[in-house]
């Protein structure tokens, strides 16, 4: 087991960020892998927390988009419901 924790704290080379970069790559492969290196616990430290870290900004900017798309959706309603006045 201590072989294991080490082998997960160690730093991830070059060919690790490049396969792992090539799989978030794929459609839907990748955003189910972000999960799986997120929530593993045999996966590689600096992935993990690379993968919560990509998940958190993913949650952030579908919130904002909501948030943009519900208030930008009220004023294109408010100004088509204003213009039938004319």
């Amino acid at each position: 087991m201590n072989e294991l924790e080490n082998s997960n704290q160690k730093p991830m080379s070059v060919k690790d960020w490049l396969i792992t970069l090539l799989i978030m790559a794929i459609p839907l492969v990748g955003f189910i892998m972000l999960f799986v290196y997120a929530f593993s616990d045999t996966e590689n430290v600096n992935r993990k927390n690379w993968a919560k870290a990509q998940l958190i900004v993913l949650a952030v900017v579908i919130g904002l988009v909501i948030l943009f798309g519900i208030l930008f959706g009220a004023i294109f309603a408010s100004a088509l419901a204003g213009s039938q006045n004319y």
